[in-house]
């Protein structure tokens, strides 16, 4: 039988300005903006998807920006670390390029013996990290300042701390597709599909503090699954399990459901299709703003309260 979860779709974060939330992953990191739309329950605020050239699920980082938000609480019960997948060679470019735009960084660690794994955070605080690896055969997405060899590939796993493991594990492995693939200390990794951009990292942190909502905060992850009727196929699990899903939520580039874990870490499962090519060419994603058929009739209005955004490659050499 095809696995119903294939592996992560997209990770939200909440953010406070989304200019600087452009500045930071569009020049700095070099990712992709390939959509350019707002939070379909608050159109007042953006919603800006960035990825690889296509937006591939596994690749897709998204952000809330909300103005002048006060910042959240990294903690137990929260997505903390996002980690992005970069080839082994390209360290020292990556380490210079922090160095470059005054972004504090860890130094260089190993993880599980194959990974090299330097952590740092953007403007608002979120959680990131660079995986330097040679298992990911993904094409990274280039830029004018960034080689195709040295560009981020997309995600390479997601850090959830929680007070106990055990039953968000049970989740994963019994509705959610995921095998336990290794282990080491209180690092517990889970995949559906063993190869980068697909591991979900469990760890246990009793003695930590309860994470907070804010920006730099995980707002929630998704989940891919092929199509509508596989995603239908996943509810049906997620109620025998008594997590109170949500129903099926059109979000133009895919549809969604939505339901807590144990730890109280807001999972999302999102269908593989249409994709983002569904309203703008691939050589223009990200270039206008893009409204679901439902907002058109308020276009105006939405563009007089968004703030105006611009991006110029140029500055981020």
């Amino acid at each position: 039988m095809d696995k119903l979860i294939t592996g992560i779709h997209h990770i939200t974060a909440i953010a406070s300005d989304a200019q600087k939330n452009i500045d930071f992953y569009a020049g700095i990191l070099g990712t992709r903006l390939v959509k350019k739309t707002v939070n379909f329950d608050a159109p007042e605020v953006y919603h800006l998807y960035y990825g690889d050239e296509k937006g591939n699920p596994g690749s897709i980082m998204t952000f809330f920006p909300y103005a002048g938000l006060v910042n959240g609480r990294h903690g137990k019960g929260m997505l903390n670390t996002s980690t992005f997948s970069v080839a082994t060679s390209s360290l020292d470019f990556w380490l210079e390029r922090l160095k470059k735009y005054n972004i504090p960084f860890k130094q260089p660690a190993e993880r599980f013996g194959s990974e090299m794994v330097v952590y740092f955070e953007d403007m608002d605080g979120l959680g990131l990290e660079l995986v330097f690896n040679d298992t990911d055969n993904r094409i990274g997405y280039a830029t004018k300042n960034i080689s195709a060899e040295n560009a981020i590939k997309g995600f390479y796993s997601a850090e959830i701390w929680e007070e106990g493991y055990e039953r968000t594990a049970g989740l994963l492995t019994e509705q959610l597709d995921h095998k336990l693939i290794a282990e080491k200390g209180n690092r517990f990794r889970f995949a559906a599909n063993d190869s980068p951009g697909n591991y979900i990292d469990l760890l246990c942190s009793p003695d930590a503090l309860k994470g907070l909502a804010g920006s730099g905060t995980v707002h929630h992850i998704a989940f891919s699954t092929p199509d509508n009727q596989s995603q239908l196929e996943v509810r049906k699990r997620i109620l025998q399990r008594m997590l109170n899903p949500t129903p099926v939520l059109d979000r133009n580039y895919f549809s969604s459901i939505y339901f807590r874990e144990p730890g109280g870490v807001l999972f999302e499962v999102a269908t593989a299709v249409p994709g983002f090519t569904i309203d703008e060419d691939l050589n223009q994603l990200g270039e206008s703003l893009m409204l679901p058929e439902w907002f058109e009739k308020d276009r105006k209005q939405i563009e007089k309260t968004l703030p105006r955004l611009y991006f110029n490659a140029d500055n981020f050499a």
